[in-house]
């Protein structure tokens, strides 16, 4: 068992607790501290637990490697620091690799019930589940959330490539030699476990561009892999091109009608981040929070008065108010039923009156076919949020959604032209490059 970390105070805890609590007895537990500026070398010693350093901030794949090189198991079991295992983790493990000779690896997935509470860490979260549950058992890639490799392979193989400093795609470069190697890599869906990380927008957006998008794509490039498989579906490459097709057609109808057709648009973004904009008063947040949203709404109103568009007015100025009572609610648990159905009627209503106020045009009605085709390709995911977490949750999550797809997008023309400019292609690489944009 090995467990990387880099001031992991707040999470380490209970992630060597969860290991202590598992019915399998780990051969041993090694944690990587690598350069932590807080408490968690100190954290790390009190329990039983052999702790190694790597002299300084080094990355996560240096210290895995670090620690693989340490351990003295046959099979190694990598758990990120901020991840709690199940009490059947190590049984499960253990049981796939003592009964498959050629298993040379495994990997599960995040469950569907994380620790932190806001909006985008369950989305997060949740998009995570949800795509690891729906891949193919036969896995494409190695993942170092929770994964496990047998050693001889993995010192045959060099470990984790030590080029990336940060955390990235190391694991999944990892899977990629692997799988080119002939090696066999199972993706266990029932082997889940909880994720505590807090994930805040520009941290969301920083790691899916510079930390996994760019990387990825280049990885891609160079290796001349794209799986069908995880975050490389199909849906999700025809997804990233309707939304680029759905952003430029924006921009015509912003230049066409101006205000007539951003004041909806505006105001149909904001009714459908209700779920996420009802976080506004919780503690974390700054005081002034509060204050920008009535800002926002304040503007949104005065703007829809400037247009004539009257009708969008009575819901934002109704909105504050349903998103304090339904943060009053949060306080006492989970939320009575007949309030969390009448969010979910408000907003639906809300949205579609902001639909009725877009132009009457072609290029309107082309968009929302386009919107019509996204929401389809996705269908599943977001009626996986929709059960989980309810309507307002979902709705919120598809602003995000596209947002992913679009810089999604971004990473792989920033990927593609590094890849151009440090890497002259072959004939026959220029020949599938050729064919893969087609």
């Amino acid at each position: 068992m090995i467990v990387p970390a880099y001031n992991a105070a707040h999470h380490l805890g209970p992630c060597l607790e969860a290991l202590c609590r598992s019915t399998t007895a780990f051969h041993e537990i090694i944690v990587v501290d690598d350069g932590s500026t807080d408490e968690t070398p100190g954290l790390a010693a009190r329990y039983d637990v052999t702790v190694l350093h790597t002299g300084g901030r080094r990355g996560p794949a240096f210290a895995r490697n670090l620690g693989a090189n340490a351990a003295s198991g046959e099979i190694l079991l990598f758990i990120d620091a901020d991840v709690s295992v199940r009490h059947d983790t190590g049984d499960k493990i253990r049981t796939w690799f003592a009964s498959d000779a050629e298993l040379a690896a495994l990997i599960g997935s995040y469950d569907s019930e994380p620790r932190c509470p806001d909006f985008l860490s369950q989305y997060r979260n949740l998009m995570h589940h949800f795509v690891h549950q729906n891949g193919g058992e036969r896995a494409s890639t190695f993942w170092s959330g929770c994964g496990a490799i047998r050693r001889d392979i993995f010192l045959e193989y060099s470990g984790f490539s030590e080029a990336f400093g940060r955390p990235a795609i190391e694991d999944i470069e990892l899977g990629y030699r692997l799988v080119r190697a002939g090696c066999k890599i199972v993706l266990d869906r029932d082997i889940q476990v909880t994720h505590a990380k807090r994930w805040t927008f520009w941290n969301l957006v920083r790691t899916d561009v510079l930390d996994r998008g760019i990387p990825w794509t280049e990885l891609i490039l160079r290796d001349q892999r794209m799986p069908d498989d995880l975050n490389l579906q199909l849906s999700q490459r025809v997804s990233v091109a309707l939304v680029f097709i759905l952003v430029a057609l924006s921009g015509m109808l912003a230049v066409l009608w101006r205000g007539y057709f951003l004041v909806p648009l505006i105001a149909l973004v904001f009714l459908l981040l209700t779920r996420w904009w009802g976080e506004f008063g919780h503690a974390d947040r700054p005081q002034s929070a509060p204050l920008v949203l009535l800002a926002v709404v304040a503007l949104i109103i005065g703007l829809a008065w400037w247009h004539g568009m009257v009708g969008l007015i009575p819901p934002l100025v109704l909105s504050p108010g349903l998103l304090l009572l339904q943060h009053r609610y949060s306080h006492y648990g989970s939320r009575p039923k007949a309030l969390r159905w009448l969010a979910a009627l408000y907003t639906c209503a809300s949205i579609a009156l902001a639909v009725y106020y877009m132009p009457h045009h072609p290029v309107v009605l082309a968009g929302f076919t386009i919107f019509a085709v996204l929401g389809l390709l996705n269908s599943q995911f977001y009626l996986f949020l929709a059960a989980k977490r309810g309507i307002p949750f979902m709705l919120a999550a598809v602003p995000f959604h596209m947002l992913y797809h679009f810089y999604n997008g971004i990473s792989f023309l920033a990927g593609l032209v590094l890849h151009l400019r440090l890497m002259p292609l072959p004939a026959a690489r220029r020949d599938w490059l050729r064919r893969l944009l087609r």
